[in-house]
């Protein structure tokens, strides 16, 4: 099996950019990913792509071919739809295409428009992510859906607001320096906890931005960085995959997500190593209440431990366990197909020491990425080591 490793990572900005069209975004983060890279561009053989609402939001299906046009590639294409964690699922076929061979250079990325919309629609379309028969026909959207598992989460395990409100703060801190993200404004308790309430016990600054942008990533095999002289340090040694029902109603807990978990301990024994081992992470903060959530089914705390995190200062930039150092979904932003693979470019950057916060973890080795879909009923992880 051959080991992969990221030879150039590419982002947009991210954020309200309604003179920007999906295969301008793309076109941006894929050459700029080429460029970091230097891959000739002869050598690509695929492009996994992940994109959920572009025949909503553009009327544009078929979305492969167009982007590898955009990306000035021209290879095979193919686009991934996992809601969310679209761009997460088509970086790890990419990870699996280069192990087992049948490729040596892989572009792997995501792009979603979603402004041009507007909030109800927006709203409407990421509805389709839900279980049509049994929640969305029933009136719940995503806000109220997280509202309850973090009502459930609060009955089970105790927590209030106020730990909800640290996450907010400490990740809107981690947004400034980035220029990437869409918000560069710090926020205090007061305002996230005086904010106005969107689906009780979420507040505005709980819930994460609706965001266009584009992230990409190129992957190569090890055998072909040696031959070509690459410089790049970050391999990917760990990625697992989880799922659970679509319902809330026909699932076993509310207050956890067993989905990450299968990907996360499958992600690990992928990579060799345990939940100890992680310096750093980037989890799918789409709402304040899934950072806890996914900190616990990471493995990274106990159930009913991960709520005070932030509180605590443990997953501040200062903390032992830095979370969404890039600002997270909840302020850097979330153009849902492009999130997966933003993450990662996010943490190969901390680990490489080129991103704006490295030197938040200047020593750290090994970084996770937990992309989910809808509520958490599908679930990637990837483990990210720095390798000599």
């Amino acid at each position: 099996m051959k080991d992969v490793r990221i030879a150039g990572v590419g982002l947009t900005k991210f954020g309200n950019l309604p003179d920007r069209t999906g295969r301008d975004l793309f076109a941006e983060a894929a050459l700029a990913a080429r460029e970091d890279a230097g891959v000739s561009r002869d050598d690509y053989e695929r492009i996994y792509y992940g994109n959920f609402m572009g025949e909503l939001a553009e009327q544009q299906g078929h979305q492969g071919p167009v982007m590898a046009e955009a990306a000035g590639l021209e290879c095979p294409a193919t686009r991934f739809e996992q809601a969310c964690a679209s761009a997460g699922v088509a970086f790890r076929q990419a990870v699996q295409t280069i192990r087992s061979g049948g490729a040596d250079v892989v572009l792997a990325g995501g792009m979603e428009r979603m402004n041009n919309l507007g909030t109800a629609k927006v709203t409407q379309s990421l509805a389709i992510a839900a279980d049509e028969l049994f929640e969305v026909r029933a009136g719940v959207t995503f806000p109220g859906a997280y509202a309850l598992m973090a009502r459930a989460y609060f009955n089970e395990f105790g927590g209030d607001t106020e730990d909800l409100a640290h996450i907010a703060v400490k990740n809107h801190a981690n947004a400034m320096p980035n220029e990437y993200a869409q918000f560069h404004r710090e926020i205090t308790l007061d305002d996230a906890m005086e904010s106005a309430v969107v689906a009780d016990p979420l507040r505005l600054y709980d819930a994460c931005p609706i965001t266009d942008g584009a992230s990409a990533i190129v992957l190569v095999s090890d055998d072909y960085a040696e031959e070509h002289g690459l410089d790049a340090p970050v391999t990917v040694t760990g990625t697992g995959q989880g799922g659970d029902k679509a319902a809330l109603q026909d699932r076993k807990y509310l207050a956890r997500t067993p989905a990450a978990t299968k990907a996360a301990d499958e992600a690990y024994a992928d990579a060799g190593i345990s939940p100890d081992d992680v310096d750093v992470a980037e989890v799918h903060d789409c709402f304040t209440i899934a950072e806890v959530l996914a900190l616990e089914s990471l493995g990274l705390y106990e159930h009913g431990e991960g709520i005070g995190a932030a509180a605590r200062g443990e997953t501040t930039r200062d903390g032992d366990l830095p979370v969404n150092l890039s600002g997270g979904l909840k302020a850097k932003g979330h153009p849902v197909g492009a999130t997966g693979t933003a993450q990662l470019v996010e943490m190969t950057k901390l680990l490489r020491g080129d991103h704006a916060n490295s030197d938040a973890v200047s020593d750290a080795q090994i970084g996770i990425t937990h992309n989910a879909g809808g509520t958490v009923s599908s679930a990637v992880v990837h483990v990210l080591e720095v390798m000599d």
